[in-house]
Parts: C-alpha cells; structure tokens; sequence
C-alpha cells in the first residue's frame, strides 16, 4: 500500500463533529471571546479530553496563498505619503496584513506591506495604477503575488 501524504483535504461533513468544535474552540480562544480552553470547549459542546486530543492536530486551512501580496516601496519623506497609501489600499478592497517602515535615508523611507485579496478587491494590475498616481512614491516592487 503506498504511503499516504501526512496531511488530507476533507470535506466538514465527511469528519465526525467534533473535529469542526475544535477548530471552532480554538479560534474562539484565538480572537478572545473566551477566556480559556474550559469556556470554550463549553461553548461548542466538546469535551476538554476531545479539545487536548485534537488541538494541534485539527487546523481550518489556509487562504489560497496566491492571494497573498506582498510589495516593497520607496517614499519620499513627507507628511501624509504613508497615509495616502494606505488608504488607497484599502480603498481597493485589500486586507492589509502587515506594513513594516524603517527609517528614512536621503530623504526616502523603505516600506513593505504585505495583504490578502479576495473576491471584492480590484486586480493587482489596478492597483499598481491607483498606487502610481499618488504623489511622493518614488519605487514600487512586487516581491510575492500574481
């Protein structure tokens, strides 16, 4: 029998129910709407033994990584440049995961700002475009993403 990969894609309803609690358990615990494990294997209606047993092994699967962006820019050193991208950004329906600014040097600040598209976000080649009219980018990079 051929060895079979370490992980498996199921579908929800082909799993017994309490694999769907767990991960329902631990992201209630992740963005904080309970306190501890207890209240929230309370909360789904799972045992804490089931709760330990699947914890690391149970995970809702990633977003599809080819939504996941990242670019590198050159901004002029000036109030509001920072601003304005960001908010051209978002206004494109982009959900900005990280942004990462150093220091200025001769004048030009270094940033990185990593998001995730979805289906409501315009394409990567639009917002290159709205990007480029801003005033006070001096670079734009695309590091990751299609």
């Amino acid at each position: 029998m051929r060895d079979l990969p370490k992980f498996l894609l199921v579908e929800t309803t082909a799993l017994p129910g309490v694999y769907p609690k767990v991960v329902e358990a631990k992201e209630l615990i992740a963005q904080g709407a309970v306190k501890s494990s207890s209240e929230a294997v309370k909360r789904v209606g799972i045992s804490r033994s089931a709760f330990y047993k699947y914890k690391d092994r149970v995970f809702r699967p990633a977003k599809d990584a080819r939504q996941l962006c990242t670019y590198s820019f050159s901004l002029k050193d000036e109030p509001g440049v920072l601003s304005q991208l960001i908010n051209t950004v978002t206004g494109c329906g982009v959900n900005i995961l990280t942004i990462n600014q150093s220091i200025p040097i001769d004048s030009v600040a270094p940033v990185t700002i990593s998001f995730r598209m979805d289906g409501e976000s315009v394409s990567l080649e639009q917002l290159e475009r709205e990007i480029g009219k801003l005033g006070g980018i001096v670079e734009i990079k695309r590091l990751l993403g299609e």
